[in-house]
């Protein structure tokens, strides 16, 4: 894809991004001008009230001056003042950040990615600014430059990191701002380069447990309090396209609300409004707004509500042992009780800090009057969760030692490879089909001791030593030292006339340690012809020559050791 294709594509997803947003926000907000109202109230309306619910979605400031008989209907204090809404409803914000990283990732396959990320960053800042100048009225004002700025560095932010991680997956070069920080990190000594990726690690692990938590305690507290929900909604009287409305509104708080169930977890709580509490100790409410999942609040005193306080303490623990063999094993030689315990520390200040973290980002002000407090307080939150997770990782990362440290430990550990005895191996009775010419037994060792190797060419085939591909018990190749193991056609005339060559040496050796009267061995197999045509069984005289047996070299040989078929007739019977 060349560059102007690169920055339309990337232009495109800016604009799917903005318009997914501010659409779940006005189709809803669409159905009730038109159910409701029927069409009778102008649209514009609508529109600038999704415009304006996109831009809290990001954590925009927006002021709403509401007239003197919406104010008293309200029946809150101060409500004929102008209302600053300072929380955000993180669920657009999350909508944003995931199309941001998605587009960020399939930038990464492109040529001009740097143009492309520049583009959509900038179609997107464009686009909320048209919002935020769309939604200005008497009724509602956004900050401008938080319109352009916050809507901007949450699609900003995961496009440019998903699309380097992308690239770095793929094997490509860092892109220089990641080279930068690459070199800045491996700069630290070694040693603290270690300890820090274990905080890093164990601080975000921690964090994940408690996010988590707080999910599933968000469900069940909802799950649990459905009755009361139920009721809400109907004293709302909104009506079917009314309470879809308001059901869109409670899902863009969803992470509000898992923000805010952290904070109970961790033990400080959150507060709905100047001088409530929402603790594991006890709830203590006034007057609130009446939006349905609001009752699903705990109420009254929790016997086992300062139990919740042990899930970041056993989470930080268990996160801490599970990298504990990673710090030792980094470390090496320099492991160090001091240095885990600063782990353990690092991990603390880390999950305080990105619990802290959450708790700002779901605190603000919600209306007027006592309303302008509502959330968790992010100092007392990550101050007590940073107390919470490093003690339990202190104690997991330098309480104790390691009997044999990590890199150590694989000179005890049993190996997985099987060595094999070849003289076990050996040794193993083979089947009995087995061809073999091994010294135990073997079918071609007996005949080859009993002279079959010195045969002639009977049928096309020449005796002597055969080449055979031994194979044991488990298929491996034996190796035998004066036999190959690899397989050899005995048809092969070059393997014909080696043999042959091979034949006749043995044969040569032989000659001298036979008596005077024999040319060579008699062979049970080799066959000649005599002048009269008969067959015979006279071995070959030197020269090729047949000579015929000379029963003058047998007489002498003892009697006794003659066959029965030599001996004298009349001594047969003996």
């Amino acid at each position: 894809m060349n560059r102007p294709g690169t920055a339309l594509f990337a232009a495109v997803e800016a604009v799917v991004t903005v318009a997914v947003g501010v659409g779940i926000a006005l189709v809803p907000l669409t159905l009730l001008w038109g159910i409701e109202y029927g069409l009778q109230v102008p649209w514009l309306a609508f529109w600038r009230a999704a415009g304006s619910v996109w831009l809290i979605g990001h954590g925009v400031d927006v002021t709403f001056v509401l007239d003197a008989a919406t104010a008293k209907a309200t029946g809150l204090s101060g409500a004929d003042a102008p209302i600053v809404l300072t929380i955000a409803a993180l669920g657009f914000a999350v909508i944003t950040a995931w199309l941001g990283a998605r587009a960020g990732r399939r930038l990464a396959e492109t040529e001009h990615r740097v143009t492309g990320s520049i583009a959509g960053i900038v179609v997107v800042a464009a686009l909320a600014l048209a919002v935020a100048l769309s939604t200005v009225s008497v009724a509602a004002r956004p900050s401008i430059w938080q319109s352009v700025l916050l809507p901007t560095l949450w699609y900003a932010v995961p496009l440019l990191v998903a699309a380097e991680v992308a690239r770095r997956r793929r094997g490509a070069d860092p892109d220089p701002a990641t080279a930068a920080v690459l070199d800045a990190v491996d700069r630290i000594p070694g040693p603290w380069r270690s300890v820090t990726d274990v905080a890093l690690r164990g601080g975000l692990g921690v964090v994940a447990v408690l996010v988590t938590a707080a999910a599933l305690l968000v469900a069940l507290l909802v799950l649990g309090s459905y009755a009361q929900v139920i009721t809400l909604y109907e004293q709302s009287h909104a009506g079917l396209v009314g309470g879809l409305a308001i059901t869109v509104g409670e899902l863009a708080f969803l992470p509000d609300l898992v923000g805010w169930a952290m904070a109970w977890i961790v033990g400080p709580g959150f507060a709905i409004g100047t001088g409530s509490d929402v603790s594991p100790i006890g709830t203590t409410l006034g007057p609130i707004p009446g939006i349905p999942v609001l009752g699903a609040l705990p109420t009254g005193g929790h016997a086992f509500g300062l139990l919740s306080v042990l899930v970041p303490a056993v989470g930080a623990f268990l996160v801490a042992a599970l990298l504990r063999p990673r710090l030792v094993r980094a470390l090496a030689e320099g492991n160090t009780a001091g240095r885990r315990a600063i782990a353990g520390v690092g991990i603390g200040v880390v999950a305080g800090l990105a619990t802290g973290l959450a708790a700002w980002l779901t605190a603000g002000s919600l209306g007027p009057g006592r309303l302008v407090t509502v959330g968790p307080s992010p100092v007392a939150v990550g101050a007590l969760a940073a107390l919470e997770a490093g003690v339990p990782a202190v104690l997991a990362l330098a309480v104790g030692s390691d009997l044999v440290r990590w890199p150590e430990r694989d000179s005890w550990l049993p190996r997985r490879e099987r060595w094999r005895d070849d003289d076990a191996e050996a040794a193993a009775p083979l089947p009995v089909d087995t061809i073999t010419e091994d010294d135990d037994g073997g079918f071609l060792g007996a005949l080859d001791r009993a002279g079959a190797a010195d045969t002639t060419t009977v049928g096309g085939r020449t005796g002597g030593h055969s080449r055979f591909r031994v194979t044991g018990r488990s298929g491996a190749t034996i190796a035998h030292p004066e036999q190959p193991t690899e397989p050899v056609s005995d048809g092969d005339p070059e393997v014909v006339r080696e043999l042959e060559r091979e034949r006749e040496r043995e044969r040569e050796a032989a000659l001298p340690q036979l008596p005077l009267g024999w040319a060579a061995r008699p062979s049970r197999h080799a066959e000649t012809r005599g002048s009269d045509g008969a067959e015979s069984t006279s071995p070959e005289a030197v020269g090729g020559e047949a000579d015929q047996w000379d029963t003058d070299v047998v007489d002498e040989i003892p009697e006794h050791e003659l066959p029965w078929w030599r001996r004298p007739k009349g001594d047969a019977g003996r």
